[in-house]
């Protein structure tokens, strides 16, 4: 045993005895004690001070006093918390938890193994420590044992408290200035689990956690200098302010709060799904209606396609690419037909690309009514006229469905039609001496129309009304001119961004009455003849 204590001798002494005490914890064979109850008879006998994380046992009294305390102050030491350091965190933050929270427990055979060591002096503990450190004290190796599921449990909780989501770098249209980028963290949960096992073992009030770093996707580095000196393409479109649509209306800002400052630099993509995320619950969003397969229905994040639409057309009058865009299954009443962007997370997005030597930003706001969108940059010099032309118009199909609700003989019309629409869309775009033109070919679908009829007895009382949307008229051309050259008499000062004047043909799409005039129904309810899609206020 000399011979081979003498072989394991390291530089110091300390590190020697805890060599040994490692020996220890793992059950060395040579123990080669006999078990006694009454401690020491004194001398050379003698045992050293003992101690179990820092608290010194009571061996005068015997062993099995010394085990009872022993339990005691492990007990005490499992109930305190261990500090859990986050590195890279800002400064002070930690996850402090209870060591038996985080799987430590007592390991029972251990424990009495290395007390019974601690009374017999021919024990390879204790001689090892004469030899190594005589006089000082001996600190026990920490007898616990790990419950890993328990611990991946509290670890995955924590996690909440350590991730970050990196943050890419922003600009902040307030200050006017770019904020700068912040890395991610995500804590790893493996990592850690393993550094929570060895500081339980050697009795640590704390460890450092074992975390990942999540780079941006664009640094303040990349994006440079940014100016916002004008409006390059703006677009405005309406939303009701009502309590009846207060849910659509919080869509509304927090879709655009997602990607209001967005800096798009030259050549760049902007895909509106990874920007502003999934519409979730989890991230924020409230029931409102959308539209699905043609028919309005309630869902989570209704209301986000007005954002995306209208930055499509803020992105349209600027001169942006649009190499990815999608109109809806039916024509909306808030923004102009062809101008709509359709988008659902995750497979319909809007993609929009800088085709400029500059970074713009990307700025929308939801205030009064209005959701504006604008693209920013250092100064506009482009003209852009929009052309819309229907060039047929498709019926649409009738049902009626049984209502046991409503009286017998009493019909409601639960959901207007509307027609379905071929258009031809135009996007001229004139800078200087130079211009070019782009054809785009859209397509609606027509929208079923829905009666209610009534199976039910007679009431009365009974009151109800049509579906509220109004009859859907939309002129059969449309023009639309934005820029610093639009001239428009009734303005004196032009706006950030020029001008914006339109002009239309009414056709046979753009009166009261073309439905049934055209014979797609023969009626078409209550409450049809207001203004809709292209008329003005």
């Amino acid at each position: 045993m000399a011979g081979l204590l003498s072989s394991l001798l390291p530089r110091s002494a300390g590190a020697a005895l805890r060599m040994v005490l490692f020996a220890a914890l793992g059950g060395v064979a040579g123990f080669c004690f006999l078990p006694g109850k009454h401690g020491f008879s004194g001398g050379d006998d003698a045992p050293p001070e003992i101690t179990l994380v820092g608290k010194p046992l009571p061996l005068a009294r015997g062993r099995d006093a010394a085990l009872v305390a022993a339990r005691e102050i492990l007990r005490a030491y499992l109930s305190e918390n261990i500090s859990v350091r986050i590195p890279g965190a800002a400064e002070g933050k930690k996850i402090e938890r209870p060591r038996e929270q985080l799987g430590a427990r007592i390991d029972g055979a251990h424990l009495e193994a290395l007390i019974a060591a601690a009374f017999d002096p021919r024990s390879a503990l204790l001689r090892a420590h004469a030899q190594v450190a005589r006089g000082k004290k001996l600190e026990l190796p920490v007898p616990v044992a790990f419950d890993e599921r328990r611990a991946l449990t509290a670890l995955a909780a924590a996690k909440e408290e350590v991730d970050r989501v990196p943050e890419d770098a922003k600009f902040d249209l307030e200050k006017r200035k770019v904020i700068p980028d912040r890395a991610g963290v995500r804590l790893d949960v493996y990592g850690t689990l393993a550094r929570l096992a060895d500081g339980f073992a050697s009795g640590e009030s704390s460890i450092e956690a074992s975390v990942a770093d999540i780079a941006p996707g664009r640094s303040i580095k990349e994006i440079g200098d940014v100016r916002i000196d004008d409006v390059l393409g703006y677009f405005e479109t309406k939303y009701a302010r009502d309590q009846k649509h207060e849910a659509r209306t919080y869509n509304l800002r927090l879709a655009a709060q997602k990607l209001d400052g967005y800096i798009l630099l030259p050549g760049e993509t902007f895909d509106f799904n990874t920007v502003v995320g999934p519409r979730s619950e989890a991230n924020g969003y409230k029931v409102a209606p959308v539209i699905a397969q043609g028919e309005l229905v309630d869902g989570i994040g209704g209301g986000t396609c007005q954002i995306s639409g209208t930055l499509h057309g803020a992105s349209f009058f600027s001169g942006l690419d649009i190499p990815e865009r999608k109109p809806h299954t039916r024509p909306s009443f808030y923004i102009k037909m062809g101008m709509d962007a359709a988008v659902s997370y995750p497979a319909i997005t809007l993609k929009i690309k800088n085709p400029f030597a500059f970074p713009v930003v990307l700025h929308e706001t939801v205030q009064n009514g209005v959701v504006r969108a604008e693209i920013l940059g250092p100064k506009r010099t482009r003209d852009v006229t929009f052309v819309r032309k229907i060039d047929e118009a498709i019926p649409f199909a009738e049902k009626e469905v049984p209502e046991p609700k409503i009286p017998r003989g009493k019909r409601v019309l639960a959901q207007r039609g509307i027609p379905g629409f071929k258009v031809i869309r135009f996007r001229i775009v004139r800078d200087g001496a130079n211009a070019y033109r782009e054809r785009i070919p859209d397509f609606y679908p027509p929208t079923m129309q829905i009666w209610k009829v009534g199976t039910g007895p007679n009431d009365p009382k009974w009151d109800a009304r049509d579906d509220e949307h109004p009859e859907y008229i939309a002129d059969e051309v449309l023009t639309v001119s934005q820029g610093p050259s639009i001239k428009d008499p009734k303005v004196s000062e032009p706006p950030k961004g020029g001008n914006t004047i339109e002009s239309r043909v009414a056709g046979r799409y753009g009166s009261h009455g073309w439905i049934v005039k055209e014979g797609f129904a023969k009626s078409i309810g209550a409450g049809a003849n207001k203004d809709s899609d292209d008329k003005p206020d």
